[in-house]
């Protein structure tokens, strides 16, 4: 198992697409629309937003891009990644089309990404997201998609068939480990990120249920991200806040550096335990 030396910043950089820079913390859904200013502000600059399922949920990020915009240069600062879930091709263009319209100041989508992505409808949505690119459609630079099949994220990365991919892996769901993350070329176009990092957390209540030590080492979510970006084949990753006081806490965390191997091993095993009921054993440390 490789583990990175050092996770990266808030304020870090990594080059996407047609010359756009993003952190490697990409903002998705929020609480409350403060969370938005809270991480530009921090130093995030990268920012996810549905343009068709759960909509409603995100009505707290575009709000808060709204606000963000109203600030001089702002937008310009950012870069807004916008995702539609609709496989048809002939309805692959208007979903980002009304996240334009729905959020004043945005003016164009700097990446379009496909949404939950199987290898079957893949290949027909690809050509309408590359012809997206190639003309430039409401401004982007970028073409990403959401893979639910790592086999069709793997080949996809390799031939650099899109600049963003986002892959899901967590503590309750490694198997990028094995199947993806080996496989990838460490200089590569296609920008690797994660999505669903804290689903394999284990809130305390479950914990104790679990028969854990008290004076083991309980992990809080934002651990969840630092045993992502462990990964070196991850450039980043897609996060959920709910509290501007989570930038500072995501801010701390990173600092702490890369979990050891023995610390990602932990995670897993309370992950398993919480569908398993045995006894996990503890750990003292962090």
């Amino acid at each position: 198992m490789k583990v990175r030396k050092t996770l990266p910043r808030l304020t870090d950089r990594v080059p996407l697409g047609d010359g756009l820079l993003v952190s490697p913390i990409c903002l998705g859904a929020v609480a409350r629309p403060d969370v938005v200013l809270a991480a530009w502000e921090a130093g995030i600059n990268f920012f996810f937003v549905t343009a068709d399922m759960h909509w409603p949920m995100y009505e707290p990020l575009r709000r808060g891009l709204r606000a963000l915009f109203r600030k001089p240069g702002a937008r310009e600062s950012v870069v807004v990644c916008s995702t539609a879930y609709v496989t048809q091709p002939d309805f692959c263009e208007l979903p980002h089309e009304e996240v334009v319209a729905a959020v004043p100041g945005l003016e164009r989508v700097d990446v379009v990404t496909m949404g939950g992505v199987y290898p079957h409808d893949f290949k027909a949505r690809l050509p309408v997201y590359q012809q997206h690119r190639a003309r430039g459609f409401v401004g982007c630079k970028a073409i990403g998609a959401s893979f639910h099949d790592r086999k069709t994220a793997r080949a996809a990365i390799h031939d650099e068939q899109v600049d963003l991919a986002f892959v899901r892996f967590n503590a309750g769901h490694p198997g990028a480990q094995v199947d993806l993350f080996p496989h990838l070329a460490p200089r590569r176009g296609t920008r690797v990120f994660n999505f669903k990092t804290i689903d394999g957390w284990v809130p305390p209540a479950e914990l104790r249920e679990l028969g854990l030590d008290p004076k083991s080492w309980q992990p809080h979510p934002v651990d969840h991200y630092r045993f992502a970006l462990s990964q070196p084949a991850l450039d980043g990753v897609l996060a959920a806040l709910s509290h501007p006081r989570e930038v500072g806490q995501l801010a701390d965390a990173l600092a702490a550096g890369p979990l050891a191997e023995v610390d990602q091993r932990y995670l897993v095993t309370l992950a398993k335990a919480r569908l398993a009921p045995s006894p996990p054993q503890g750990r003292g440390s962090g």
